[in-house]
């Protein structure tokens, strides 16, 4: 049996979405617009608001495994643009996964 810590409640799932619309609002992209990097950097930006849009669906229907899925597979895009040098994030290794 799952001890409370390891519940997928509404919380939880509040809480991730809260993180990834912070790290959402606070990237930048760092690849200049018309260059290959550019278009793979709006790319990644596409499908991370894409799942981001999926979890807070699901979470308003109450489908927090969905959601929580959803949530994740947005911020590891983010993480993934950050740390390959796609989106200028600063030194923000709380709200994303750098090299260094």
């Amino acid at each position: 049996m799952p001890s409370k810590g390891n519940l997928l409640t509404e919380e939880r799932v509040g809480k991730y979405l809260s993180l990834t619309t912070q790290a959402l609002d606070s990237l930048k992209i760092a690849a200049p617009e018309k260059s290959f990097n550019g278009k793979m950097a709006e790319d990644f930006l596409r499908m991370a608001k894409a799942y981001y849009d999926d979890a807070k669906d699901f979470a308003d229907k109450g489908e927090l495994v969905n959601a929580f899925a959803c949530i994740n597979y947005a911020h590891g895009w983010l993480d993934c643009g950050a740390r390959i040098g796609l989106f200028d994030v600063g030194k923000d290794d709380q709200l994303f996964t750098l090299f260094e």
